[in-house]
């Protein structure tokens, strides 16, 4: 339902693309023959189309016994709910994260599709590629991992469910200490309608904060004091508010307040710290970030659109075979966009 041309769809950068015709007997021979030199095979399908295309972990593991078969759903391999469609707001629902999210006596708020898709799915997925890796140098042997986004938004979620139970954390949203409930871990509206973040946890951070604001003598004594908090918030709401996001931008540089500006993604690229780092490059006409994490000694490169064709060669395909393969349809050019 969404097509991005290739130069802007960043998550595919890199990417080669080859369409392989599985239902086919020749594509799923030719698919075993680049498994005995394959490390890690990663599919995203429904439980068991993989099964049924004569290329699930049985298969492929039993041509090549040292492979590592990832596999990426929403609600993993098994379950009531393994078969249901999803994204990331419906697995959010379902893992217990989404509920926690959101001002008090508010809906819950969808946090972009940061925290399924990417943090609880492709992160986790890749966490276990990599265990699962550094396990075969020792025992020689692949596996499956299963990876859900379910399972990994609720790790996400595990020092706020050992919160819980401690009796720490609230189960109503909006009244806890990272949740928007602390008026000292909040974002405030300044003169000119921008915002200011604040998130002066500890004592000594919140004691530079007070005395920047100010905040007065009492409510500066009373950081985690709950029944003054409503009254700290609009202590606080009220400071931010008199005077524009430059005077405040100005007034907390260089402190340990814990205090800055809510940037735009345009002014995060801009941003001196941004520029100093080369967190942001220039590539196709538009910014975009740069790889990360850093690598002393093999820094990372900005990859080029998808759309590169998988060379076949090092599989030990003919040049002669892959067009016979092409021809029939088996092998084919892949589509870089979004579908």
């Amino acid at each position: 339902f969404l097509k991005v041309p290739p130069q802007y769809d960043l998550d595919r950068h890199g990417r080669k693309i080859l369409k392989l015709d599985l239902k086919h007997p020749a594509g799923r021979e030719l698919l075993m023959r680049m498994i005995h030199q394959t490390d890690v095979l990663m599919e995203g399908f429904r439980p068991g189309v993989m099964e049924r295309l004569g290329a699930g972990p049985d298969a492929t593991l039993g041509a090549n016994p040292g492979l590592v078969y990832a596999r990426m759903t929403g609600f993993g391999q098994n379950g009531p709910l393994a078969q249901r469609a999803g994204h990331d707001l419906t697995y959010l629902a379902y893992s217990g994260v989404l509920s926690m999210i959101g001002r008090r006596d508010e809906r819950p708020v969808p946090p972009l599709n940061l925290v399924g898709d990417y943090g609880g799915g492709t992160m986790f997925l890749i966490a276990g590629i990599l265990a699962a890796l550094l396990e075969k140098t020792r025992s020689g042997k692949g596996q499956v991992v299963d990876a859900a986004m379910i399972d990994g938004a609720s790790m996400l979620a595990a020092p706020i469910f050992g919160f819980m139970a401690t009796g720490f954390w609230r189960q109503e949203r909006g009244t806890n200490l990272l949740d928007g409930g602390a008026p000292f871990y909040d974002t405030y509206e300044t003169a000119d309608g921008r915002h200011m973040a604040v998130a002066c946890l500890e004592p000594q951070f919140f004691a530079e904060f007070a005395r920047l604001l100010p905040l007065e003598t009492e409510l500066a004594a009373a950081q985690y004091d709950q029944a003054r908090w409503p009254d700290m918030r609009a202590a606080i709401a009220r400071r931010f508010g008199a005077q524009d996001r430059a005077f405040w931008i100005e007034r907390f540089e260089n402190s340990d307040a814990c205090v800055a500006p809510v940037l735009t993604p345009g002014e995060a690229a801009a941003h001196p710290h941004s520029r100093a780092r080369h967190a942001h490059v220039e590539k196709h006409g538009f910014k975009r970030p740069a790889p990360a994490p850093r690598f002393s000694r093999t820094p990372g490169e900005t990859a080029a659109p998808a759309g590169a064709a998988v060379s076949l060669a090092r599989f030990g395909i003919s040049g002669e075979e892959q067009q016979r393969l092409a021809a029939e349809g088996i092998i084919g050019e892949g589509d870089a966009s979004t579908d």
